[in-house]
């Protein structure tokens, strides 16, 4: 099974949690997830499978959309929940007009410190390591973009937020920043992601009905194959004699009628419809299979 198996990933459960479950759900070792959820964190969760894991690296920098509660009144160490608190509580109801203000600095491109419990490495060692051994981390900035930001609603101290960003955002950093500007500490209480990449939650399937699929023998069924994986790349179909070329490492010719002038990679597909190859851009309408599952 090479493609990916789209998990609503449950509350509690790490991203590798939920790998280590889905390889004994479909018998397999050979899975990974296209971008980490915390433990706090609902919601889409792609596993890939099979070939199909040497792909992910065309996903490191997927567009991400959350919904998320934000809840103020204090700050945690983790800038979420699961933390313990490092301010007093102090009252704090949310208005839609003075939140709207405090929203308006994180619309658009804008420099994030990642949170010091995060996965980001410092030579080597991963922050939260560090952080939980009392050792001072020091995260340097990184830009991140937020493509829209809209308050779903206010609920006392409680508000929602929906969420379109590039890769690396940090909700929990938006949450805790915005805490810092309202005066009186804030913490993320909810986070779902409903898209990761071209992966939706209309599509995700629980751990449960993974397992009853697996069950029936009907596991296949909810596979996103290979072949319909990178849409945004364009599909070239290829004769046998191409393929086994590809194979062999060697370049293959596009049509310029399917491949617009321009386009860095194309799908290499077999008549069956299976995906054989990514090409990259050698010469105008000339590709070198770069990766070939």
């Amino acid at each position: 099974m090479d493609g990916v198996f789209v998990v609503d990933k449950p509350s509690g459960w790490t991203s590798h949690d939920v790998v280590n479950k889905f390889r004994r759900i479909a018998n397999t070792k050979r899975v990974g997830h296209l971008g980490t959820l915390d433990p706090l964190a609902t919601g889409v969760l792609p596993l890939v499978t099979g070939r199909a894991t040497r792909l992910s690296q065309f996903y490191t920098r997927s567009e991400k959309v959350y919904d998320a509660v934000v809840r103020f009144g204090h700050s945690t160490d983790t800038y979420d929940a699961e933390g313990e608190p490092t301010s007093p509580p102090l009252p704090f109801t949310a208005s839609p007009e003075a939140i709207e203000t405090l929203l308006g600095p994180f619309r658009g491109p804008f420099l994030q410190t990642p949170p010091p419990i995060s996965a980001k490495k410092i030579a080597g060692t991963p922050a939260y390591k560090l952080a939980r051994k009392n050792i001072e981390v020091d995260l340097k900035p990184v830009e991140v973009t937020i493509h829209s930001l809209e308050l779903i609603g206010c609920d006392q101290s409680d508000i929602r937020i929906k969420v379109h960003c590039s890769a690396g955002t940090y909700l929990r950093g938006i949450a805790h920043e915005l805490g810092r500007a309202a005066g009186c500490g804030a913490y993320l209480l909810t986070l779902r992601r409903l898209m990761s990449a071209d992966f939706t939650i209309d599509e995700a399937r629980t751990l449960p009905q993974l397992e009853a699929l697996a069950a029936a023998g009907d596991l296949q069924s909810a596979l996103v194959p290979a072949a319909r994986l990178l849409p945004q790349f364009p599909a070239e179909t290829v004769d046998e004699i191409t393929a086994g070329q590809i194979r062999h490492g060697r370049d293959f010719r596009v049509s310029p009628f399917r491949v617009a002038k321009g386009t860095r990679y194309v799908k290499a597909v077999t008549g069956n419809g299976s995906l054989l190859a990514i090409g990259e851009a050698k010469l105008p309408n000339v590709y070198h299979p770069v990766l070939v599952l």
